[in-house]
C-alpha cells in the first residue's frame, strides 16, 4: 500500500509546484508596486500600495478635480509624484461608488490593496479587471487620527477640543476661492458644472461673475453678522462659502434660518420672509452643518468676532445667526450625504487641510447644543 501511493504523493506535490490544481492563489499575499510595476504578464495579483492620484494619460495622474471614478493610481510612497513608480488601476464599476476618486477624494494618500490582472492601463503598467479592493475608505467618520483629544468629551469641552483641531487650517484668498468651489462643488454627472447650494441647479463652471443668472459666492454665514467681509479666514473659508445664482444669493442676503415664509424666484423649495431664509429641503442639513462649523472654528481669538448661534432671527450685524433649533432640526432630518461628504474631503485634503466636524459626527451637534 505505501509503495503503491508514493508516486501519488509525488506526482500532487509535482503538480502543486508546477502551479496546477491546489496552488495557493497569487493574489493572496500583496505585493508592492514596484513588483507589480515589473510583472505585467496578465497573472492575477494582489498589490498594496497608496493612493496618489488619477491617471488621464499614459503620462498624466492629477491629484484634484478628478474627471471620473474609472481609475486611480498606486504607488509605494504616497509622496510619489514619478509616474514611472505608479501602477494604474482600473476601477470596475461595482467598486466606482467606493474607491472612485471623484466621488472619493479622501482616499487621496490612504494604503489600500487591490486585486485584478497585471497588465498595460492607459498604455503604462497597470492592474486591470479589478475583483476587490480593501483599505482607505471612503465613508471613515474618523479619518486617520484627525479627532485625536476629542474621546470621552461632551459639551464646552468638546467644542473647544474640536477648534483646536479645525483652526488648523491653509488659509484662501477670496479670488482663490472661486478655482476652490470649481472643485469642492463639482456636478457629479457633469465634471464641467457646479451644483448650486439653494437652487440645486446644475451650472457651468465658466458662468461665475456678477451678471444675471451668473454664479457668485455664497457666504452661508452672512459676511455682516460679525462684520468679518470678505477677509482671509472667515470671510473665505470654503466650509461655509458655496456657489449660488446671484439673483438667489441677493434674496436670501443676511437672512438668518428659519422655517416659513414666500416662494424664493429661481429657487425651487425655498422660502423667504422679512428677516429670515430658508433653503430647499435637501440642503438644510448641509446648511445648518455648516453655520454650526463656523461657531466651532471661530471663538474670538484670531482677530475677529466670536461667532455664535443663537434662536433668534434679525441678528443684523452681531455675530450670531439662528434660529439654533431650526438648524439642529434641519440637519437631524437631513443627515450628511455623499455630495457634502466628498466636499468635506476635498477641502481637507487640497485646500484648507481642516474638516468639518459635523459631516463627519453630526452626533456631536446635539452633545455640544443639547
Amino acid at each position: 500500500m505505501l509503495r503503491s501511493r508514493r508516486p501519488v504523493l509525488i506526482v500532487t506535490v509535482v503538480l502543486a509546484l508546477l502551479g496546477f490544481g491546489i496552488t495557493p492563489s497569487t493574489a493572496a499575499t500583496p505585493i508592492s508596486v514596484s513588483t507589480a510595476i515589473g510583472r505585467q504578464d496578465g497573472s492575477t495579483a494582489t498589490v498594496e500600495g497608496y493612493v496618489v492620484g488619477q491617471p488621464t494619460a499614459t503620462n498624466t495622474v492629477v491629484r484634484s478635480n478628478f474627471p471620473n471614478d474609472y481609475a486611480l493610481a498606486l504607488a509605494d510612497s504616497a509622496t510619489q509624484t514619478s509616474t514611472s513608480s505608479m501602477l494604474y488601476v482600473q476601477i470596475t464599476s461595482a467598486f466606482r461608488a467606493t474607491y472612485g476618486l471623484r466621488s472619493n477624494p479622501g482616499l487621496l494618500g490612504k494604503k489600500i490593496t487591490v486585486t485584478g490582472a497585471l497588465g498595460a492601463y492607459f498604455s503604462h503598467a497597470g492592474l486591470k479587471n479589478t475583483t476587490a479592493f480593501s483599505g482607505g475608505g471612503s465613508t471613515d467618520p474618523d479619518p486617520g487620527d484627525y479627532y485625536a483629544g476629542t474621546e470621552g468629551k461632551t459639551g464646552a469641552a468638546l467644542k473647544a477640543a474640536l477648534h483646536t483641531i479645525i483652526s488648523d487650517q491653509t488659509k484662501l484668498s477670496y479670488d482663490q476661492v472661486w478655482n476652490a468651489l470649481k472643485d469642492t462643488d463639482q456636478d457629479p454627472a457633469n465634471p464641467d458644472n457646479v451644483v448650486l447650494l439653494y437652487s440645486g441647479r446644475s451650472q457651468s463652471k465658466s458662468t461665475n461673475g456678477g451678471d444675471p443668472n451668473d454664479w457668485n459666492r455664497e457666504h452661508v454665514w452672512p459676511q455682516s453678522h460679525g462684520d468679518f467681509g470678505t477677509a482671509t479666514g472667515p470671510g473665505t473659508d470654503l466650509h461655509h462659502l458655496r456657489p449660488e445664482d446671484v439673483s438667489v444669493n441677493a434674496a436670501r442676503g443676511n437672512l438668518d434660518f428659519d422655517n416659513g415664509g414666500s416662494a424664493v424666484a429661481e429657487c425651487s423649495g425655498c422660502t423667504a420672509d422679512g428677516d429670515s431664509f430658508a433653503p430647499r429641503a435637501a440642503v438644510r442639513g448641509d446648511v445648518a452643518r455648516m453655520i454650526l462649523y463656523m461657531a466651532v472654528r471661530y471663538e474670538g481669538t484670531d482677530g475677529f468676532a466670536n461667532l455664535e448661534p443663537n434662536n433668534s432671527v434679525g441678528n443684523g450685524s452681531a455675530p450670531f445667526v439662528g434660529k439654533l433649533a431650526v438648524l439642529k432640526a434641519w440637519s437631524a432630518a437631513d443627515p450628511p450625504d455623499a455630495f457634502e461628504r466628498r466636499r468635506n474631503d476635498v477641502i481637507h485634503t487640497t485646500y484648507q487641510h481642516n474638516r468639518n466636524p459635523f459631516v463627519d459626527h453630526p452626533e456631536w451637534i446635539s452633545s455640544i447644543w443639547p
